[in-house]
């Protein structure tokens, strides 16, 4: 949910949040983040799990985050945001503290206070700033949005089915078997 504010914010104001708390920064605005549910964390466990043993059994430039990760998706001052993963493929992108421009591929676990967040705002974001691959998983809805946008792509998924990933194509999730 956005705070009310009457100016844009930068990262000074992120870094300046008491500790626990946490907030994302879309183009100045704040927005809140509550702490995810345990079915949430379960889902992210497993899929970065999934994604990381990928990446390691496979090698490569490639590497998997999981939230709390900053990412300073347009490189400027007013826009920081921790997707529930980021894959990045490019090691110059990576620094101390975070990175710098577009993950390759972004999941989001929707929670009840995110739908907004993740089904609109950070769509358009990470559409725009190069994202190849957005997953938008919805355990409210068992449904899980796949986004490639190059060429733009969008292909629905339930929970019984198995999910390919474009960024790796020896990569599929079944989600029917993640342990959740």
């Amino acid at each position: 949910m956005s705070l009310p504010q009457e100016k844009p914010y930068t990262i000074d104001f992120i870094y300046a949040l008491p500790d626990g708390e946490r907030a994302e920064l879309i183009d100045g605005q704040i927005y809140s983040m509550t702490p995810p549910s345990p079915k949430h964390q379960m889902i992210l466990g497993a899929l970065y799990r999934k994604i990381g043993n990928h990446i390691e059994a496979k090698g490569g430039p490639c590497k998997p985050f999981v939230a709390p990760f900053a990412v300073f998706l347009n490189k400027d001052n007013y826009t920081y945001v921790e997707p529930d993963v980021s894959v990045i493929c490019d090691p110059r992108k990576i620094t101390d503290k975070g990175c710098e421009g577009a993950p390759d591929w972004v999941i989001e676990v929707v929670s009840p206070g995110s739908k907004q967040m993740d089904y609109m705002i950070k769509l358009f974001k990470y559409r725009y700033a190069g994202v190849k691959e957005y997953w938008i998983v919805d355990p409210h809805k068992d449904r899980v949005m796949v986004y490639t946008f190059d060429p733009e792509i969008m292909t629905e998924y339930t929970f019984s089915d198995t999910v390919p990933s474009g960024i790796f194509e020896d990569l599929s999730i079944d989600f029917s078997q993640l342990s959740i």
